[in-house]
């Protein structure tokens, strides 16, 4: 009689392990569904960004073998911005691929997702100094006429690197807002029936 009833206890223990562990499991999927989204647009848009610099630095080597005088440092100085770019792209797409995120939980996932939304922003920033530091360096070449092409030609080379990534940042940032946004707007507060306080639903 007691081996019966350990067994159904037993029993009845690990279907309520099972149960909870299934329920984890599909409210994990959102999250999951919607991270894997989020890299996948990342992967995109380091993709581009790898295009980018492999054409500038096809261009830059073509233009400072052919050129001289202040196109050959503009040509110059897109090769070795975008070797730096391109770098950074293809790490950024060697860890998108490599990430292993099954583990997290969904509130973890919102938090990556969320720094990577914030990295763009913060490089936007970034973005509007390199285009000041263009400038600047224009402006330098007024003051020192023996390295003049070189600065004009450094500075206009700057200029057009910081516009191109402030633009691919705030579009990147834009894009991951957008998501995050449309997928939080899946949750609304309801109020719970017969209960004081406030429900959490997900509409898929």
């Amino acid at each position: 009689m007691k081996d019966k009833m350990y067994s159904r206890i037993l029993f009845l223990t690990l279907f309520a392990l099972c149960l909870v562990f299934s329920l984890q499991v599909q409210a994990q999927e959102p999250y999951m569904d919607f991270y894997g989204e989020s890299l996948d647009l990342n992967n995109i848009g380091m993709g581009f960004l790898g295009g980018w610099a492999v054409a500038n630095l096809t261009i830059g080597a073509y233009g400072w073998s052919q050129h001289s005088g202040q196109q050959s440092y503009f040509h110059q100085m897109n090769l070795f911005w975008n070797t730096v770019n391109l770098t950074i792209a293809g790490l950024a797409l060697y860890s998108n691929l490599g990430a292993d995120y099954g583990l997290l939980s969904g509130e973890e996932l919102m938090e990556k997702q969320l720094k990577s939304q914030r990295l763009y922003l913060i490089n936007g920033a970034l973005d509007v100094g390199y285009i000041g530091a263009g400038f600047l360096l224009r402006h330098l070449a007024n003051k020192y006429p023996k390295n003049e092409l070189r600065l004009r030609g450094y500075g206009n080379a700057v200029i057009l690197q910081g516009a191109f990534l402030l633009v691919f940042d705030a579009v990147m940032y834009l894009l991951q807002r957008n998501m995050r946004v449309g997928f939080t707007e899946q949750f609304s507060f309801v109020p719970m029936q017969d209960a004081w306080g406030l429900g959490f639903s997900f509409h898929f």
